[in-house]
């Protein structure tokens, strides 16, 4: 397929100088103090990730863009049943599909199936740019059919898809990194973006908190869902899911495996507690 090219040869390299900026900048300006060994964790996260790149590259993206170009090639699905400008047709091509993916990441937290794949993600201890790289390919696999599906209903056009999916991967990388931007510019860029403070409280132990803030791009998502939560401060929060707490069990051999072992009670450590916090308003986003 002829996009292909453009993902290997300029999205790919993008994609990589913006996680190489962003490690820069999380070094330099760190949002959440960091419990456990960066080259360690960075290590085992890229290490984790491989099979998922690879699924990535031979699959993900290359199903859904040949389903892309039969759908236009067809006139199919539903951008490609009205007729709209060109400007208007990116504006509603991002949005659908960003739309789509908030349900596709609530569903991988409330769908027990998706959840034994994304819970790899969660069980980082600490969370900064290689965290996003840090998913199961067994997730991606099921993410290869939701993104099929979603551009046949759409009718998202191949070259779109690519757009979304480098702007997609660059947002994912942002938002999971520890770079502590000034707080009234976060605030500012909150109104319409997810930030990395945003972001944190999803990755919470406490899963009343890690039930929020859904969105990968855009955070009118999740102010339309009232899932929104912005109110706890970084340092108030431990990263992770309460059950896998222990480094040790957390090699990237033992994160394979994973999804296919049998599951712990997610939301309760070790010793049978559950992690809780006072509910707050949450109206502003904390420091």
């Amino acid at each position: 397929m002829k996009i292909i090219p453009i993902l290997d040869y300029i999205g790919a390299p993008v994609v990589v100088c913006v996680f190489i900026g962003l490690l820069g900048l999380q070094w330099r300006f760190p949002l959440r103090r960091q419990h456990f060994s960066l080259l360690r964790r960075v290590a085992r996260n890229l290490i984790v990730s491989i099979p998922s790149h690879a699924v990535l590259r031979w699959a993900a993206l290359p199903l859904p863009l040949a389903f892309a170009t039969w759908a236009q090639d067809r006139h199919s699905g539903l951008l490609n049943w009205i007729p709209l400008p060109t400007l208007a047709y990116t504006v509603a091509s991002f949005l659908l599909m960003d739309y789509a993916y908030w349900w596709w990441h609530w569903a991988n937290h409330m769908v027990p199936l998706f959840w034994r794949f994304h819970n790899v993600h969660h069980t980082d201890l600490d969370m900064d740019v290689s965290t996003a790289s840090r998913f199961h390919f067994g997730e991606m696999i099921f993410s290869t059919g939701f993104l099929s599906v979603a551009v046949i209903l759409f009718g998202v056009g191949p070259i779109m898809l690519l757009v979304f999916f480098i702007a997609f991967e660059g947002a994912t990388l942002f938002h999971h990194s520890n770079w502590r931007l000034p707080i009234c510019l976060e605030r500012n860029l909150n109104r319409a973006l997810v930030t990395p403070r945003m972001h944190g409280i999803h990755h919470s132990i406490v899963q009343r908190e890690t039930n929020s803030n859904w969105g990968t791009i855009f955070s009118w998502w999740d102010k339309f869902h009232r899932t929104l939560r912005r109110d706890i401060s970084q340092d108030e929060i431990t990263i992770g899911v309460p059950a896998y707490r222990e480094e040790r069990e957390l090699t990237f051999g033992q994160l394979w495996l994973l999804p296919f072992r049998r599951q712990r009670s997610y939301w309760r450590l070790p010793n049978g507690d559950r992690p809780e916090r006072a509910p707050k308003p949450a109206d502003k986003l904390a420091e």
